[in-house]
């Protein structure tokens, strides 16, 4: 192992966790609770990391307040779900770790730093009607929204996101129509949240795991980047990180807890690790593959699991906090009726409205003439949408921005201005609108998830949420570009079941630890579930801690022998 150990320390601690997101304060609350100091060194100016730009959600199968509403579900139910659509791709004992230990984690912080959650009624399983351990509804949690002003002179310092509606719990959306009828929201509800600082969603997220941080005594330090990890020739010992220009040591006796999220503000990290080409992204620059270059060099192995490439769009003269243009995700937008997604040849190529089967097909290669068939792709709306459905922060109603895509008043003139053939382009705009007065779709099934139709659909058109004929000029297309998602991304470094790092030759580093998005996905293998990665930084970070203190889990021992793994 690298021996760097510096002459003197300018910080002594217990426990350094690296990253402010839900994973790192997690484990320095634990840290906390089990009697050691920790320390949590954030590179950005606010902490929050990535949970704080997600929605909020927290998946957590067999859990306390599903079983308080009556609803049926066990933890061994979910391992059944997630091992089947992980496709082999995962590890059965990681994803048990996971599923038995969410449980376990959720209590704890309700219990120790006042965590309240809540289940998002109706929202079912992505794969609900597809799998038989899929659950209509319970799995999925939220905060409780959460006083900002209980922060103090964290307040300003705790991230909120400029894309997500944090003013509004998933019930006050989806009660109201969901995200296609946003002018059926409460904005006054909104308004008085905002007004107040209340915070849902993400932002609320986040702040429930500051304050608990706080009020445990965690020393929270900003604009502190991290650039090595330091070893004594046995183990990791501290780190050296940069603040306010000058080189500061940290010394963590009990371990170091890597949890700076992922990279995907890394384009060559992004191309070289997940094969995807030109990434726009939504969140901040210090996303930039941390992970690897702190663990690297003391052998940390890295492990990759199948991956999808999102697509968004960019509305001009919209900025987002570095000056870079704002990201708009085309999850919903692209699944309400009267939308559809087309090719260079003017064809559909997918389910718009279930991200998880449409998105495998944006880098698809024909290998028979080396090309991206269905990339670029633009979306095509006709002006029913454009009067009923917010076009990401379009709003219904509003003035169409100029230089967002092409306008036309018919469909072969649009097609010519995007560059997709017009004859395509007709011919599946008839096929599509037939179908859709039909309420269904027989080419790539639209609608058959209950989960697209619960965050896509509009439950007030009939005969489908998601279906609904283009026929009123003049249309408009958009132009959708490759988009990273929340830094949920294919690669991470790869654990033991305590979230210690492991070499190439799978023996745990001693005193490392990774957890959250700087962690290999062993527990989704192929699929990924909304709120599966708030819950296993949260969880990770929680095992990690408890393994530093002397005060290991053994439940996943147990649970692996009785169900034979």
């Amino acid at each position: 192992m690298l021996v760097n150990v510096p002459e003197s320390w300018d910080i002594e601690t217990d426990f350094v966790a690296v990253g402010s997101g839900i994973a790192g304060l997690s484990a320095a609350i634990t840290a906390r609770e089990e009697g050691l100091d920790a320390v949590v060194l954030e590179k950005a100016p606010q902490v929050g990391g990535v949970t704080a730009l997600s929605m909020g959600e927290v998946w957590v199968a067999g859990n306390h307040h599903a079983a308080d509403l009556g609803i049926e579900d066990s933890a061994e139910s979910g391992f059944r779900y997630l091992q089947r659509l992980s496709m082999g791709y995962g590890s059965d004992l990681a994803i048990l770790n996971k599923v038995v230990h969410a449980r376990e984690a959720l209590r704890y912080f309700e219990d120790r730093i006042g965590l309240r959650t809540e289940v998002i009624r109706d929202c079912p399983d992505y794969y609900y009607g597809h799998s038989n351990d899929s659950v209509a509804e319970g799995r999925m949690l939220e905060v409780v929204p959460f006083a900002a002003a209980s922060l103090g002179a964290w307040q300003e310092k705790t991230r909120v996101s400029p894309q997500m509606p944090y003013g509004l719990t998933h019930h006050d959306m989806f009660a109201a129509g969901g995200t296609a009828n946003i002018a059926r929201w409460d904005f006054g509800r909104m308004a008085e949240r905002l007004t107040r600082d209340e915070r849902c969603l993400g932002p609320g997220l986040a702040a429930y795991f500051v304050k608990g941080a706080l009020d445990r005594g965690v020393t929270l330090m900003t604009d502190t980047g991290v650039e090595e990890l330091i070893a004594d020739g046995e183990r990791v010992v501290g780190v050296r990180a940069v603040h306010e220009g000058r080189d500061i040591f940290v010394k963590a006796r009990r371990g170091v807890l890597v949890a700076v999220s992922s990279y995907e503000r890394n384009p060559d990290l992004n191309r070289t690790l997940s094969q995807q080409l030109d990434l726009g992204s939504m969140v901040f620059a210090t996303v930039d593959g941390a992970n690897f270059r702190l663990t690297g060099p003391l052998g940390a192995r890295i492990a990759r699991v199948p991956d999808i490439t999102s697509l968004g769009f960019t509305i001009p003269g919209m900025e987002g906090e570095d000056g870079r243009p704002l990201w708009n995700s085309a999850l919903p937008v692209i699944g309400q009726p009267h939308t559809i997604v087309v090719n260079r040849a003017g064809r559909r190529f997918g389910n718009e409205a279930f991200y998880r089967s449409f998105y495998y097909t944006i880098d698809h290669i024909d290998g028979a003439n080396q090309t991206h068939p269905n990339f670029p792709c633009w979306a095509v709306i006709d002006s029913q949408a454009r009067a009923k459905y917010p076009f990401g922060s379009v709003m219904p109603g509003s003035d169409w921005p100029e230089g967002l895509g092409e306008q036309a008043d018919t469909l072969p003139e649009l097609a010519r201005k995007i560059g997709v053939d017009p004859a395509g382009l007709e011919e599946t705009v008839e096929r599509f609108n037939a179908n859709a007065r039909a309420g269904h779709d027989p080419d790539f099934g639209r609608g058959s998830h209950p989960w697209s139709t619960w965050m896509c659909g509009d439950p007030f058109h009939q005969p489908s949420p998601v279906l609904g004929p283009l026929e009123q000029a003049p249309f408009h297309a958009v132009r959708l570009d490759r988009m990273g998602g929340t830094a949920i991304t294919s690669s991470g470094i790869l654990t033991d079941m305590d979230g210690q790092a492991l070499d190439w030759n799978d023996r745990p580093i001693p005193g490392l630890y990774v957890a959250g998005n700087s962690q290999a996905r062993m527990e989704t293998g192929a699929v990924m579930q909304s709120g599966i990665s708030n819950a296993r930084g949260m969880t990770y970070g929680w095992l990690a801690a408890r393994h530093a203190a002397g005060r290991p889990s053994d439940l996943l021992a147990r649970e692996a022998e009785r169900m034979g793994l």
